[in-house]
């Protein structure tokens, strides 16, 4: 029930995508598992939003998913070919060219800084681990370059999956309490009037109704009353 909420991009209130572009970008992709939430605050943001497209032809089914190398498919499967994640540029220099862990993030932090001197350092050390690893020199610097692309501007997983559990509860609380859920919503924003009319043409659009201030039942703040 919250995923099909979610997918008529029916989130305003909802952490992290509740704006008119995370709301159209959900009527597209139709999330229907948590990776999808993760992925979503991952890619919307300047430089990623250009992948949103690839992901959401992929995950439908209407685009080839294809890889980098074959020894990829594990750490891009999720994400359906397409690098999101900063793990995920540290996964691919373990999987492909033999770097351990702590080189991996070192490399991420270098092409993050696009150090041209380190880079070309990485780049050496990158190709050649490839290399003794079966892969073609000309296609492990392509990956290199495409790595380093992406590098720039991938977002740590761990983070948007911290974000995204919390967007997923305040969406599974709006899916299944909404009076509740608007009520609180409102009161939290109880100084700010754009947004509480926001939230009550939500109320008005799922035809629950607004009661008027009544000096014998109103309470401080807004309240749930149930109309026996």
């Amino acid at each position: 029930e919250t995923f099909r909420m979610l997918a008529t991009g029916d989130s305003i209130g909802v952490f992290q995508i509740e704006s008119s572009g995370m709301r159209a970008v959900l009527r597209q992709m139709k999330a229907d598992k948590i990776e999808d939430i993760i992925a979503l605050i991952s890619l919307y943001r300047p430089g990623p939003m250009d992948n949103i497209p690839t992901y959401i032809r992929r995950k439908h089914g209407e685009e080839k998913i294809t890889y980098p190398h074959p020894l990829l498919e594990n750490t891009l499967k999720e994400t359906y070919g397409v690098i999101v994640y900063q793990e995920q540029v540290m996964e691919i220099a373990k999987v492909l060219a033999g770097y351990s862990l702590g080189a991996a993030d070192l490399l991420r932090r270098a092409m993050g800084k696009k150090i041209k001197e380190e880079m070309d350092k990485q780049r050496e050390i990158f190709v050649s681990g490839a290399v003794k690893n079966g892969v073609d020199a000309r296609q492990a610097a392509e990956i290199f370059d495409l790595v380093d692309k992406f590098a720039g501007y991938g977002f740590n997983k761990s983070h948007a999956a911290a974000y995204a559990l919390i967007s997923y509860q305040t969406a599974y609380l709006k899916a299944h309490y909404l009076p509740e859920f608007l009520t609180a919503s409102i009161n939290l924003e109880i100084d700010n009037t754009d947004k509480i009319n926001i939230f009550l043409q939500v109320a008005k659009s799922h035809k629950i109704p607004v009661l008027p201030p009544d000096i014998n039942a109103s309470e401080a703040e807004f309240s749930v009353e149930r109309i026996v």
